[in-house]
């Protein structure tokens, strides 16, 4: 994928996190859970760009390690959230599916580094 669309991607997906964190904030319950979510959730844009201007393949593994890292914990505090029933579980379809989906293409992606490493 073009690594620009996927810094827009990363960048909108902190963005709905920023908006949900927004919602989770009322309750004590919300507001643990969220300051977890907008952690994770916000560094996955962040930790992208950051393996974008990697100085060499072992760099850009270890930055897109994290990135996969930082998208999988999303994925793990919106399912608490969702199952919590913090928020609607509908609500959250969309989130937890981009979660999910930026976990697997930063995990291909590191796969597919180490591999051209490999070689």
């Amino acid at each position: 994928m073009n690594p620009e669309i996927l810094k827009e991607r990363t960048k909108q997906f902190g963005l709905r996190i920023l908006n949900l964190y927004e919602e989770l904030s009322k309750t004590r319950k919300g507001e643990i859970l969220g300051n977890q979510l907008l952690r994770s959730g916000t560094s996955v844009g962040a930790n992208y760009r950051a393996a974008c201007r990697a100085k060499s393949n072992a760099d850009f593994i270890y930055k897109i390690q994290i990135v996969e890292e930082e998208a999988d914990e999303s994925a793990y505090w919106l399912e608490l959230i969702s199952e919590s029933n913090i928020i609607k579980k509908n609500r959250l379809e969309g989130m937890l599916k981009e979660a999910n989906e930026l976990t697997a293409i930063f995990t291909s992606s590191g796969r597919t580094a180490k591999q051209r490493r490999n070689k």
